[in-house]
């Protein structure tokens, strides 16, 4: 059994994306509104294929559904996490993601979306959207209604490094100049609060209202309870960032040689910074991977570099 398995990413083009993916990770993609790659994703949507070894050319579906002995016999009718990178050349739309239950019923049997950013850059005294200002229902329906969007949204300062995560129910945007490595559920379901009035091929994109005041959490949870923390890796080692019912997510920092086991099936792993090698495969800035089953137990890399890590 293969220990790792490199991907082929998808690139989401978007009305808010830039050149940033492309020229700061060495992704050959084309184009200036390059918004999302998505290292890691068996999402119909968006799906990756294995670069090079033995299941060249597959979909990750297809490793999952033929080949569970690659994640440990991980139960579960689809792969469940989602790791992207998002370069946010604009502002995105203020939006809100469902739950499991609701988006199940709604969402044609679709997971709901908690996601994790680890902020890669940013600008000095960056912000982003993160809760809101309604102190109940009501008043979250009438600033909506009125388009008091200023009232409405919660901005608070971030800085490069540091970890935060958006539960379902959660008013969230990432806004221009910031870079993040999302990790999530394997889940599309997007619900678009506001978008600024743009226009993208002569109208305006389409809002989820109605939705997404079904879902958004009232009132919002303070920003103490989405921001994490500020991440400082050990010189060479594997630092804990979050762990909760759908992930766990660690980062790796590498100077020289490291070993270490994770107690999962499988992990997702994506290289933030530096180059370096995982068990006999050559990784840089940008890579993703898979470690199956058989390397997961007795971790082994190389080399000068960053990764995040992920697994159920």
């Amino acid at each position: 059994m293969e220990k790792v398995i490199l991907l082929n990413p998808y690139f989401s083009h978007t009305i808010w994306g830039g050149r940033k993916l492309a020229e700061d990770f060495g992704y050959d993609e084309p184009g200036d509104d390059i918004g999302e790659c998505w290292g890691i994703s068996a999402h119909p949507s968006g799906e990756c294929t294995v670069s090079c070894g033995e299941f060249e050319g597959k979909r990750l579906s297809e490793l999952w559904n033929d080949h569970r002995e690659l994640f440990g016999n991980a139960q579960g009718d689809r792969f469940p996490l989602l790791v992207k990178i998002i370069d946010a050349g604009d502002d995105l739309s203020i939006q809100v993601h469902p739950g499991d239950e609701y988006a199940k019923l709604h969402e044609d049997g679709s997971l709901g979306k908690k996601e994790c950013w680890y902020v890669l850059d940013c600008p000095e005294n960056a912000e982003l959207v993160i809760g809101h200002n309604a102190k109940n229902e009501d008043e979250l329906r009438s600033m909506v209604s009125g388009g008091r969007w200023n009232e409405l949204i919660r901005k608070v300062k971030v800085r490069k490094g540091e970890v935060i995560q958006i539960d379902p129910g959660t008013v969230h945007s990432i806004t221009a100049g910031i870079c993040i490595l999302e990790t999530q559920q394997s889940s599309d379901i997007t619900y678009r609060l506001y978008d600024y009035d743009r226009v993208r091929d002569g109208k305006k994109r389409e809002l989820h209202l109605d939705k997404s005041l079904d879902v958004i959490t009232v009132p919002a949870p303070s920003p103490e309870d989405h921001i994490i923390g500020y991440s400082d890796t050990a010189d060479n080692g594997v630092t804990k960032l979050i762990e909760c019912d759908k992930y766990s997510i660690s980062k790796v920092r590498v100077n020289g040689d490291l070993s270490f086991a994770c107690d999962a099936g499988f992990v997702c792993a994506t290289v933030i910074n530096g180059s370096g090698r995982v068990f006999d495969k050559d990784v840089k800035k940008g890579s993703h991977m898979l470690i199956t089953a058989e390397g997961a137990g007795d971790i082994r890399m190389s080399g000068d570099m960053e990764l995040i890590i992920s697994h159920i």
